[in-house]
């Protein structure tokens, strides 16, 4: 996460157009996913071991890495995540969220996928 949101570009920006049909279809389902986890978890974006983009949701405190995948960016949906500013509104809380995104750390994180290091 970090200051002002903006957008993805370079490789991670054409893994997004390719495996997730472009970022506002991400967006549409990174949030509807997000909206279905019950009760407290998560929802990411993982890089597959075959390099291929995908959401998933994780109950509680589970994780990608747990499966052996690495996550590019993930969303804590526990209410304690925003109920002091969205309440029960997860669905407003994670729209806002986007503008939270550190692009640019997501694609280092894209790129050390790729390249089979673990990154931060």
């Amino acid at each position: 996460m970090g200051p002002g949101g903006g957008k993805p570009d370079g490789e991670v920006l054409t893994a997004i157009d390719r495996d997730l049909g472009g970022i506002e279809k991400l967006q549409t389902d990174f949030n509807a996913a997000g909206g279905r986890v019950f009760g407290s978890g998560w929802v990411f974006v993982t890089v597959t071991t075959d390099g291929k983009l995908a959401i998933e949701t994780r109950p509680n405190q589970d994780n990608p890495i747990m499966d052996g995948k690495r996550a590019l960016l993930g969303n804590d949906v526990w209410e304690h995540a925003y109920y002091l500013t969205y309440q029960n509104r997860r669905a407003d809380y994670l729209k806002a969220w986007w503008n939270a995104v550190n692009w640019k750390a997501v694609a280092e994180r894209y790129a050390a996928a790729k390249a089979g290091t673990l990154g931060v």
